[in-house]
């Protein structure tokens, strides 16, 4: 499954998966294969090395400054990309991902020299952000571009054909500085491979049960309004979900998550990973099928986003801070009103 080939040559592993679980799950993988023959990403910033979990939001941040100052980023940064390398086996990345990162994160000049200097180094030949790991960030990732957009080549957002929102305020401005969009959670849950039917258990520690009560019986009435451009393009509801997505401006990568369901009517997962590799070339859709998409998919102000955000109150959490004077300044310049675009309604 994990090992590169049969049409898909990208994989994508963190540091923080497993605690080094998955790097090293991956290197096995690896094995044999010629480095030229596939495009590795990697991704660093959860400090798991000397920090404790919290739960659903994941380990501390390495620019916690009650861990670290600025000096002590490169440092850092070093470390964990050499040996999240040293547990895959190889001596490079592809493409190099700061992971979910902090307030500082999206603003410290000292983190994106150190990004840069591990490019430098060889390390990594292009590197990139990866908001997450819930919904949001908008205006961070958008004034992080702005600042550090002529040395960020990918930015990876969530993004599907029945959550555009709030991801899709962030691709003109990826596109505005020459980043390139890697979307994640194409899937939209696993409901675009199919499998998902209602009433439907899933498996105990599904991170899906964070999800609002009866999402699946919405999300597959949705679905069926689109049966009409699935059958007119002969595109599978996955295949449906790609495409939408690589109709938008900056988006060049897709990434849904492969998802074995639960019961003994499940195909296997190996089939969902055949079905993802067949993905045709060139795109089925036209201009009105994705404003169709978009219509039938609107989900704006449906949840309460992370990141920079008007509705926050009390101390600075990791993955959730107040709005600054400098990030509405931020939303004037791209059209972005936070009371009206980024809370929900």
């Amino acid at each position: 499954m994990l090992r590169p080939g049969e049409g898909i040559g990208t994989v994508l592993t963190a540091d923080a998966y497993g605690q080094g679980e998955a790097d090293a799950a991956l290197g096995r993988a690896l094995a044999g294969v010629a480095r030229d023959d596939y495009c590795l990403i990697g991704a660093v910033g959860h400090d798991f090395y000397v920090g404790e979990r919290d739960g659903p939001r994941g380990f501390p941040r390495f620019t916690d400054p009650r861990r670290r100052d600025p000096s002590e980023y490169a440092g850092y940064l070093r470390m964990a990309t050499e040996r999240s390398l040293d547990r895959i086996e190889v001596d490079r990345f592809d493409l190099l991902l700061l992971h979910n990162p902090d307030r500082v994160g999206y603003s410290s000049e000292a983190v994106w020299d150190a990004m840069e200097e591990l490019r430098e180094t060889g390390f990594t030949e292009e590197v990139g952000i990866a908001p997450g790991p819930a919904n949001g960030f908008t205006l961070d990732l958008i004034g992080c571009l702005e600042r550090f957009g002529e040395r960020i080549d990918w930015a990876m957002v969530i993004l599907n054909p029945f959550e555009p929102w709030p991801g899709e305020l962030c691709l003109d401005a990826a596109a505005r500085h020459d980043v390139k969009v890697i979307t994640r959670v194409v899937d939209y849950g696993g409901l675009f491979w199919g499998d998902l039917r209602p009433g439907m258990e899933l498996a105990s520690g599904d991170h899906r049960a964070f999800r609002p009560a009866g999402w699946i019986e919405a999300g597959l009435e949705k679905l069926e309004r689109l049966a009409p451009i699935r059958e007119r393009t002969g595109l599978t509801p996955m295949h449906l979900a790609c495409q939408w997505n690589l109709a938008h401006p900056a988006v060049e990568c897709v990434v849904p998550t492969l998802i074995q369901e639960a019961g003994p009517e499940a195909r296997p997962i190996e089939a969902q990973r055949a079905e993802l590799a067949a993905l045709p070339e060139g795109s089925l859709l036209g201009e009105e099928d994705v404003a169709e998409v978009r219509a039938v998919g609107d989900n704006a102000g449906c949840m309460a986003l992370k990141g920079a955000n008007p509705a926050h109150e009390g101390e600075e959490r990791p993955d959730r801070w107040a709005l600054s004077s400098e990030l509405i300044a931020v939303g004037e310049r791209w059209g972005i009103d936070p009371a009206r675009d980024l809370v929900p309604h």
